[in-house]
């Protein structure tokens, strides 16, 4: 059977505790899918290198920082801060056993190898909202791409992570003057109240032009130290 360019090819489907993940070729592209909704591909990785360095930027000459990554995804933002000597400490959380399976030994390891082998990098398999409840480690950045933005989540465990609720934790988990940067599908005039109204300070959205469509964004905002 002949495949031609612009049919998928699925790699590897995984049925997980939270449901159905896909890895799919399309073209030259990889693709996630989870329980049937598109997460991310390989295309570009613009908004999520942006999701890193605009942590890193509002740190300022803070010395060898942490970072938190919140989503494994494709590998953009690992491989992003991984490559960047900045980051004293890097640890990602991902819920999703196939995807870290996928980066350590699968096709998405052409991404990631060097950023999973550095020694600054942790991968922590366990679910975000937890963790953030339940860890006792800080961290002077929390750089979060674990949905398609705070109004479209994968699964409805995640929606907390957005209320005031969920952004008490992730404050818990920063350090004075820490930075929280969300990445979203489109940017979010009302999760920039909730932010605020959290007690987060200084604000902003940063957007980024896509081919089609709205723009991504990376909402950014500072822990009161």
């Amino acid at each position: 059977m002949t495949t031609t360019y612009d049919t998928p090819v699925v790699l590897d489907r995984r049925e997980g505790p939270y449901g159905e993940v896909v890895l799919r070729r399309h073209g030259e592209l990889l693709q996630i899918i989870a329980n049937g909704c598109f997460l991310m591909d390989t295309s570009d990785g613009r908004s999520e290198r942006l999701l890193v360095d605009a942590a890193r930027d509002a740190l300022g000459a803070r010395p060898r920082p942490r970072v938190l990554i919140g989503g494994l995804g494709v590998g953009f933002s690992l491989a992003h801060a991984a490559a960047d000597p900045c980051w004293g400490a890097i640890t990602v959380v991902e819920r999703e056993r196939a995807i870290v399976d996928w980066h350590r030994d699968g096709p998405l390891a052409a991404l990631s190898a060097r950023a999973v082998a550095d020694p600054r990098t942790e991968i922590v398999e366990a679910d975000l909202v937890t963790y953030l409840d339940e860890t006792s480690a800080t961290y002077d950045a929390l750089c979060l791409d674990i949905d398609n933005g705070p109004g479209w989540t994968v699964t409805e465990g995640n929606e907390g992570l957005y209320s005031p609720t969920g952004l008490t934790s992730c404050a818990r988990v920063l350090k004075p003057g820490g930075i929280l940067a969300v990445w979203s599908a489109q940017p979010s005039p009302e999760f920039e109240g909730t932010l605020w109204n959290a007690g987060f300070q200084q604000v902003r959205t940063e957007e980024i032009p896509v081919a089609r469509g709205v723009p991504d964004a990376v909402h950014i905002a500072v822990r009161p130290g």
